[in-house]
């Protein structure tokens, strides 16, 4: 990963990309009260080009006094914009398209069910925009239709605050997972809870989900503090039965996965943000300094590019570029090692059986034990070809513990 490329100072506390049409790219920041500026909410234009936010926001909401935003979530199709706050519940917001400028219009008659529900830790809008779901600080979830704001489910835990939240790709299904480490799965259709999944009595926590998003595999990512080592767990939804397990580099805070599914970024506590593969759980970028010695509050990637933001309450916003060798690269190595020994035993026996009548001759007129020979010194490199390819199989897949 290249080294982070400041875009905005200040105390930001949240962040989401904004989606219009098929090539505008914004970004969504909620700062708290820094100096002499309001808490605010601003909206920044992204160059693609340039991989770099415009130097002054499009747009700028200014919260009153002691209202800090806490989080926020933009609808899927870009024209909405919610967002907790401290002290006022959640307010929605209309983002306007005047050609090249936008304009944001606060909507206070839209949004009366969440005018009073207290600080909300989640904020999720359904893939296809037509769920929406809040998890506040005091532990209570909740699960609207989106724009109607039906209830789909109003469940309220009195002792756990909802940590992380996330919906599946088709949208049937809600994650949530609190802070004594419990993850429950809900049905998005009629509200039921689907799965309940936690450890009484077992210091192994649940602690931040996520679906896949690759429209291939139906998968559920979370990653568990396993007594004091942090792992990743991977769910089949189909049959939410677990296939495997894999270890962290370290404790993370905070989570995302890349519009496509193939990547999941990560940030931790003391500022880390890193990023793996989805297929096999490893490290294939990170930067230690990125948010050095704060906490990384919000991270996401860019739906369309190579770009990574990321946030924290020290160093503001960042945008990052990342650079990653693509994993058919890998495979296409250990492909081409085990095709040379191949290739070359192909050629030696086309060259007696297929060459000249010469070459038979010379073939033939060998002796037993000087046909074998030959034979056995080949069997001999394939034995060990395999073997390094299923050693290769061996790190790749059986570490993650079935």
């Amino acid at each position: 990963m290249d080294g982070g490329f400041l875009v905005e100072r200040g105390t930001v506390a949240c962040s989401s990309w904004i989606c219009r049409g098929r090539t505008t790219r914004l970004v969504a920041l909620g700062k708290s009260k820094y100096g002499d500026h309001p808490a605010s909410l601003q909206i920044f234009k992204f160059d693609p080009a340039t991989k770099s936010l415009s130097s002054t926001p499009s747009v700028t909401y200014d919260f009153e006094d002691g209202c800090d935003p806490v989080s926020l979530a933009v609808h899927p199709k870009g024209s909405y914009i919610i967002c907790s706050t401290t002290t006022g519940g959640c307010r929605l917001f209309e983002l306007n398209d005047h050609g090249r400028n936008f304009s944001l219009s606060h909507l206070p008659q839209e949004l009366r069910s969440l005018e009073e529900v207290g600080p909300q830790k989640c904020l999720v809008f359904s893939t296809d925009g037509s769920r929406f779901a809040t998890g506040g600080v005091d532990g209570h979830l909740r699960l609207h239709e989106w724009p109607g704001m039906r209830t789909i489910v109003d469940e309220s835990e009195a002792h756990n605050s909802v940590n992380d939240m996330d919906f599946s790709l088709d949208s049937r299904y809600l994650a949530s997972i609190y802070t004594d480490g419990s993850l429950r799965i809900w049905d998005t259709d009629n509200g039921g809870a689907v799965k309940f999944m936690t450890r009484p009595g077992s210091p192994d926590k649940f602690e931040l989900c996520r679906f896949s998003r690759d429209r291939t595999k139906p998968y559920l990512f979370c990653t568990l503090q396993e007594g004091y080592r942090p792992a990743t767990v991977i769910w089949d939804i189909c049959t939410w039965n677990i296939i495997g397990v894999k270890d962290l580099r370290k404790h993370a805070c905070v989570m995302s996965i890349s519009t496509g599914g193939s990547y999941i970024a990560l940030g931790s506590k003391d500022g880390e943000v890193w990023i793996v593969e989805v297929w096999d759980i490893d490290d294939c970028g990170w930067s230690k300094e990125l948010h050095l010695g704060c906490q990384v509050t919000s991270l996401s990637f860019c739906p369309s590019n190579w770009v990574l933001l990321s946030t924290s309450n020290q160093w503001g916003a960042m945008i990052t570029k990342f650079h990653i060798r693509p994993r058919i690269t890998r495979e296409l190595m250990v492909v081409a090692l085990a095709t040379y020994p191949l290739l070359y035993f192909l050629d030696y026996f086309f060259e007696y059986f297929f060459g000249f009548p010469s070459h038979w001759e010379e073939w033939s007129n060998r002796a037993i034990e000087t046909k074998i020979i030959p034979i056995l010194e080949y069997l001999l490199i394939f034995f060990f070809i395999f073997l390094f390819i299923f050693l290769f199989i061996i790190v790749k897949f059986v570490s993650i513990r079935i």
